[in-house]
C-alpha cells in the first residue's frame, strides 16, 4: 500500500455548532446542506473568482469536506487503478498527503466505490469506500487503522457516507438479506447500526435494524441524522422502506414509521438522507414516491397521525390512512438531499431539474423554478449567505436567491473541462467564506 505524508501537524439543530465555519461532513455543520457561512462569492466561472484549481487523478461523487486548513477529498485514480485519500492546504490547494487504500471498482458511468464522503472532527479523519474499507487517520495524515466492513449484498456501489457524532463513528448498513450480482452472503445478510471508536476503529456497539422490504428496496445509500428535539438525543436512520429513531448510546430503536411501499415493489432502492428543520423530519420516498414531514419527538410505532404533512398519495396508499396531502407529484426527490436554511425546506426534483422552496409547517410551495439545461442533478443542494449552490451532471452550477416570494437566479456557471465525460454528484462544500466543487478532474476553491 502507497502512503505518503508531505506534511503533518493539530450537534445540536442550532447554529451554536463547535467549528461552525468547518464543513466536517458531507451535509455541513447543521447536518441540513446550510452553513452559517457569508461573504461568499455570487458569480464565478472557471477563471473569475477561483483561488485555485487542484488536478485530481480521477473522479468521486464524495463532498469535499473541510476543518481550518486541511481539506479532504477522495478519488478513483486512473493511473493507478486504486482509490485514494487526500489531504489538501485550503489556502494553496497544494496536496499535503495522500494515501492509497485498494483498487476501486466501477458500475459504469454513475459512480464508482470512491463515492462516500469523508468524515472529521478535526484531530482524525475517517474515509469509507463502496469496497468496505475504512480508514481512519490523524488530520496530519498518520494512518491510525484501517478495517473492512464487506462483503455487502447491494445491487448497486455502496456509498453511505459514515457519520461522526459526540466521539462515535457510525456506520450504516442496510442491504438485501441475500446476495446480489455476486455480492454479500447467499443468505442472512443483516442490515445494522454500528457504532465504532474512531481512534481504533473498534466496535462500541452493533444494532440490528430489520425491515420488511423484499430485494432491492431493502438497499439503502443514506446517511444517519443527529438530532436533538426537546432534550432528547437520537439517530434518524432511512431506508428499507421505512424511517426510524435510535439512541445513540446503544442504537436502540426508539419509533419507527412506513411504509411508503405497502405494496412491496421490490426495486425501490433509497438515496436521499433525511433532513430536518421546524422539528419536523423530511423524509423523501423513491422514485416518484411523496416526500413525508414527520413530526420529531415521537416514540414506538408511529402512524399518519404522527405526519404533518406528505406532498402526494401513492395509488397504493390507503386514503384513510394518509397525512394531509399537496396532491402534487412533482414534488418527489429520488436521489438529491433535501436542504433546510433559514426557516425554509428546499426540495430538488433532480430529474426534472426543478427546485422548490417549501413552508415547513404545511408543505405549500413559496416558489418553485426550472433549473434548466439538458442533464439532471443528482448532487444535493448547499445554502449559505442567502444563496443556493446545486450542480447537475454536467457541471453546471447554478446560484438561486434563497427565501424571497419567487424563484431567482442568480447565476450560473461551467466547470467541466475539455475530455471530462464525469457524471457530476459532488455536492458543494461551503467553509471559510469559499465554495469547495469537486469536479471529475479538479477541486476549485472558489472566493472573493
Amino acid at each position: 500500500m502507497y502512503h505518503h505524508v508531505l506534511r503533518s501537524l493539530a450537534f445540536l439543530l442550532t447554529p451554536a455548532v463547535l467549528g461552525a465555519a468547518n464543513w466536517d461532513n458531507w451535509r455541513g455543520p447543521l447536518h441540513n446542506g446550510s452553513s452559517p457561512e457569508t461573504n461568499l462569492p455570487a458569480t464565478f466561472s472557471k477563471t473569475e473568482n477561483v483561488k485555485w484549481a487542484t488536478a485530481l487523478p480521477g473522479s468521486s461523487a464524495a463532498t469535499p469536506v473541510i476543518w481550518g486548513d486541511f481539506v479532504f477529498v477522495t478519488a478513483a485514480d486512473t493511473s493507478t487503478g486504486k482509490q485514494s485519500a487526500f489531504c489538501l492546504d485550503r489556502r494553496s490547494g497544494q496536496i499535503r498527503w495522500r494515501s492509497e487504500i485498494s483498487a476501486f471498482t466501477t458500475d459504469g458511468q454513475y459512480s464508482n466505490t470512491c463515492s462516500p464522503s469523508p468524515v472529521t472532527d478535526g484531530k482524525i479523519v475517517v474515509f469509507f469506500f463502496g469496497t468496505g474499507d475504512l480508514v481512519g487517520f490523524e488530520v496530519g495524515g498518520r494512518k491510525l487503522w484501517e478495517r473492512n466492513l464487506g462483503p455487502f449484498a447491494f445491487q448497486w456501489t455502496f456509498s453511505a457516507t459514515p457519520l461522526l457524532h459526540r466521539g462515535t463513528l457510525i456506520m450504516p448498513i442496510l442491504q438485501r438479506d441475500v446476495a446480489v450480482r455476486g455480492r454479500g452472503k447467499p443468505t442472512g445478510n443483516e442490515s445494522y447500526l454500528l457504532a465504532m471508536d474512531p481512534t481504533t476503529g473498534k466496535d462500541l456497539w452493533r444494532s440490528l435494524r430489520p425491515s420488511e422490504a423484499v430485494a432491492e428496496s431493502r438497499e439503502a445509500y443514506t446517511t444517519p441524522l443527529p438530532l436533538t428535539h426537546n432534550g432528547r438525543e437520537e439517530l434518524v436512520v432511512i431506508g428499507g422502506d421505512c424511517i426510524t429513531g435510535h439512541d445513540p448510546k446503544d442504537g436502540r430503536e426508539l419509533w419507527r414509521w412506513g411504509t411508503w411501499n405497502p405494496t412491496k415493489i421490490g426495486h425501490w432502492r433509497l438515496v436521499p438522507s433525511p433532513t430536518t428543520g421546524a422539528s419536523l423530519i423530511l423524509a423523501c420516498g423513491p422514485k416518484g414516491a411523496p416526500v413525508y414531514a414527520v413530526k420529531a419527538g415521537g416514540a414506538g410505532k408511529l402512524t399518519h397521525k404522527d405526519l404533518a404533512w406528505q406532498s402526494h398519495v401513492q395509488p397504493t396508499e390507503d386514503p384513510a390512512e394518509v397525512a394531509p396531502s399537496l396532491n402534487d407529484r412533482d414534488l418527489t426527490s429520488d436521489v438529491p438531499t433535501p436542504l433546510f436554511y433559514e426557516g425554509k425546506f428546499y426540495l430538488l426534483n433532480g430529474l426534472k431539474r426543478k427546485l422548490y422552496c417549501l413552508n415547513p409547517a404545511d408543505g405549500k410551495v413559496v416558489w418553485s423554478g426550472d433549473l434548466g439545461g439538458k442533464s439532471v442533478f443528482q448532487a444535493s443542494p448547499t445554502a449559505a449567505d442567502g444563496k443556493i449552490y446545486i450542480m447537475n451532471f454536467d457541471a453546471d452550477v447554478s446560484v438561486i436567491q434563497a427565501g424571497g416570494t419567487e424563484f431567482k437566479r442568480i447565476h450560473a456557471a461551467n466547470l467541466r473541462d475539455d475530455g471530462d465525460d464525469t457524471r457530476h454528484r459532488s455536492s458543494i462544500a461551503i467553509s471559510q467564506g469559499n465554495l469547495f466543487i469537486r469536479t471529475g478532474t479538479k477541486l476549485y476553491c472558489v472566493g472573493k
